[in-house]
């Protein structure tokens, strides 16, 4: 019986995505939480049925599911820090400060 390989490349475009979603407010989170899903789901199959998966691929999978895990991670916690500096500083005066420094970066 041939082994089946698993193919971890969805699970880094979504995880990558995610990560570069980061700098929209830490929304990338749903994107790397996604790609960790679908790793902890695939090595779910793996634990019931090990013979019948290519160890290389289990292994590759398992990397996969790691980078997913760091980027949500860097992604809720952007995401929480985001929050904290709206309700604080308020969403006006960010916006403010951004457009300022926008100018200065215009006018250089």
């Amino acid at each position: 019986m041939e082994q089946q390989k698993l193919n971890p490349t969805l699970v880094y475009v979504l995880a990558i995505l995610g990560l570069l979603c980061c700098c929209m407010g830490g929304l990338g989170f749903i994107l790397a939480g996604i790609a960790f899903f679908i790793a902890t789901s695939k090595l779910k199959a793996v634990k019931l049925n090990p013979e019948n998966f290519d160890m290389a691929s289990v292994k590759a999978m398992n990397t996969a599911k790691t980078v997913a895990l760091v980027i949500l991670i860097i992604n809720i916690l952007y995401f929480v820090y985001y929050i904290y500096l709206i309700s604080t500083v308020g969403l006006d005066e960010i916006m403010r400060q951004s457009q300022e420094m926008m100018d200065q970066y215009q006018n250089q």
